[in-house]
């Protein structure tokens, strides 16, 4: 039998503006949670409270989004949230401009280029992946919570598929929804993904 090292639950953070509007990006202090967004935090919390499951550690990215996400599922488990240093990707030039201008223009296939004075996708994925090798690490034999925008989500579960960097925005995760992934020795498996409990 496969022995574990890690279980982590992804949860994309809640509905904003940008979410709904089909806007690029998340800034670290706006936008915030909208009421749908924290209608669907809600529901999150009635799925894992009906699970029964323990976590032992709630962690979030910095940005506004994710850390009133997180602090909604802390309430449940009484814990305190733990900010990590995982922010959103920069978008740079981008930021706050529909998808739709940005695809009818140059295609999906653009959001594997580097934004102009953004970050590339290969340095963004880089990132994400040092911080959650350091997650696991310091959480051996523990089950946590990761609070997250859907790109740090997408990234992890591309890792874990070994997809093309090319081809990581062809996972949907939708706001308010959970993935999971076990981690192992040299290797992980998705469990769930992008399930939402509304």
């Amino acid at each position: 039998m496969f022995k574990r090292i890690c279980k982590i639950t992804f949860i994309s953070h809640g509905a904003t503006v940008y979410s709904l509007g089909g806007l690029i990006g998340n800034g670290m202090k706006y936008p915030k949670l909208n009421d749908f967004g924290e209608e669907e935090l809600e529901k999150v919390c009635e799925f894992l409270k009906h699970r029964g499951v323990a976590y032992d550690n709630i962690y979030s990215s910095p940005n506004a989004c994710c850390t009133q996400s997180a602090q909604i599922v802390a309430n449940l488990f009484k814990k305190k949230v733990k900010i990590i240093d995982l922010s959103p990707r920069n978008f740079g030039e981008w930021q706050g401009m529909p998808y739709s201008d940005i695809f009818d223009e140059y295609g999906l296939e653009i959001l594997a280029e580097t934004p102009p004075k953004g970050e590339s996708l290969k340095d963004f994925n880089s990132r994400v992946k040092k911080v959650i090798k350091t997650l696991i690490k310091e959480n051996t034999g523990s089950r946590i919570i990761l609070v997250a925008t859907p790109e740090i989500i997408q990234s992890a579960l591309a890792d874990t598929l070994k997809l093309k960097p090319e081809n990581q925005h062809k996972i949907l995760i939708k706001t308010g929804s959970l993935t999971q992934i076990s981690y192992f020795d040299k290797w992980s498996s998705v469990i769930y993904a992008d399930y939402c409990p509304l």
